[in-house]
This record gives structure tokens, C-alpha cells and sequence, in this order.
């Protein structure tokens, strides 16, 4: 009977240990590729923020390169833009993505590294041409020329975020939020909304 109860106690806590050492190593990676870059990021210093010795790293995640996959595995997860006056899309996209930039560091660490590291860039890359083409292509006067405005898009809200959250640019650092969304949405806006040049 007491080897049952212990067999259940036993079972039932390996998963959540096992859950809280890789969701403590994504942190501490996260937090680690941010700040060094990938390429000066080494498992030792993730293992070690993490608390942990660095074969447990390897256990979960096989390599540098299997973590960093990891870590930026990230979705852009907008509102439900269907529900949205076309007009406040510029509003509602600058927003949504500062929350993103704010709320987690992944796209931080994504755009940092995305700027030295191929695996980066392909991701980034991928993210925006995945995620934000077919959230423009609803709005766009001709969806044929979804995914070039969303470049434009993408090079608005990737330049303010490379100089407000990673170069921490004094004036763009700065500004309050509303200050962003002011300057940057009608921008946005135009770029998916206007007629084409």
C-alpha cells in the first residue's frame, strides 16, 4: 500500500520537476542569448544562470543550436483583426507589437541575434513572412502585394524596436508608448492601407 502511494507521488513529480528545469533553462537562455548574442552565449553560462549542471542542457535540448530553436519559437499571436476598423489597424498593430517587445524577451533576443546569426535571421524571417503577410494581405488594396507591405511594415516596427529595446537608443527609449503608437501607426497604416505610390 505505502509502495503505491510512493510509486503515484513519484510519478505524478517527475513531470513538473522535469517541466521546471526546462522551463528554468529557456529563461535563463532567453536572458543569456538577449544579452551576448549567440554567438558569445555558451551552454556553461545558461546552465549556470539556470542553476543546474550544463549536461542538463544537453539532456533537453542536445546543443547550443537545439536551445536557441527553442527559445525563438515564437508566435506574433495578433488580436483578431477581423474584428477591427481597417482604419485603427496602424494603432492596433504598433501596439500590439510593443506589448510583444515589452512583455518578453524572445523577440528582443530574436532580433538581436537575427542581425549575426543566419539561424536568427531565417527564423525572424520566417516569423514576419509567416504571420504578419497573411495578416496584411486582408487589408491590402491588392493582396498581391501583401508581402511587400508587410516589409515596409516589418521595417518599421523591427527598426523601432532594434533602437528602443536592444541599442536602447536615448530618444526612442524614451518616448513614452503613446508617443510610438502616435509617430509610428499612421506610417503603418499607409503602408498597408494607402493606394500604392
Amino acid at each position: 500500500m505505502t509502495g503505491d502511494t510512493t510509486g503515484g507521488t513519484t510519478g505524478s513529480h517527475a513531470p513538473r520537476r522535469s517541466d521546471a528545469t526546462r522551463a528554468a533553462i529557456l529563461d535563463a537562455a532567453k536572458e543569456r542569448f538577449a544579452a551576448d548574442g549567440y554567438e558569445r552565449a555558451t551552454v556553461r553560462a545558461i546552465a549556470r544562470d539556470a542553476g543546474i549542471d550544463p549536461s542538463m542542457v544537453m539532456r533537453y535540448y542536445g546543443s547550443k543550436e537545439g536551445l536557441f530553436a527553442a527559445v525563438i519559437d515564437v508566435e506574433l499571436d495578433f488580436p483578431d483583426l477581423s474584428e477591427i476598423d481597417p482604419d485603427r489597424l496602424g494603432v492596433v498593430l504598433v501596439t500590439h507589437f510593443l506589448e510583444l517587445w515589452e512583455a518578453d524577451t524572445v523577440l528582443r533576443t530574436l532580433l538581436r541575434v537575427g542581425v549575426t546569426n543566419e539561424s536568427g535571421s531565417d527564423r525572424l524571417r520566417q516569423v514576419f513572412g509567416t504571420q504578419l503577410v497573411p495578416a496584411a494581405r486582408a487589408f491590402v488594396p491588392d493582396p498581391a502585394d501583401a508581402e511587400r507591405r508587410a516589409a515596409l511594415v516589418a521595417s518599421q516596427v523591427l527598426g523601432m524596436a532594434l533602437v528602443r529595446y536592444v541599442l536602447r537608443f536615448g530618444p526612442a527609449a524614451d518616448m513614452s508608448r503613446d508617443d510610438v503608437v502616435a509617430w509610428l501607426a499612421p506610417t503603418v497604416q499607409r503602408y498597408i492601407t494607402a493606394e500604392a505610390p
